[in-house]
């Protein structure tokens, strides 16, 4: 799963895997439904454990946040 983040003008950008992936390029027009959620403590801490990773990511991804 990738993440992107939203920028000053309000604008996401869609990760380049995915951009190549469906041939998406400047002046392609998008249409379709997009799952986005917000990646919060709560979103976190309801996940941990789901990689095995035994706090480790949750530990980075907070650490990201934090930098922000």
């Amino acid at each position: 799963m990738k993440t992107s983040a939203v920028s000053v003008k309000r604008q996401v950008v869609i990760p380049f895997k995915l951009r190549h992936n469906y041939g998406i390029k400047k002046g392609t027009r998008i249409y379709g439904e997009i799952r986005m959620v917000p990646v919060t403590h709560d979103f976190i801490d309801l996940n941990i454990g789901f990689l095995g990773t035994k706090g480790k990511l949750r530990r980075a991804l907070a650490a990201e946040k934090k930098g922000e």
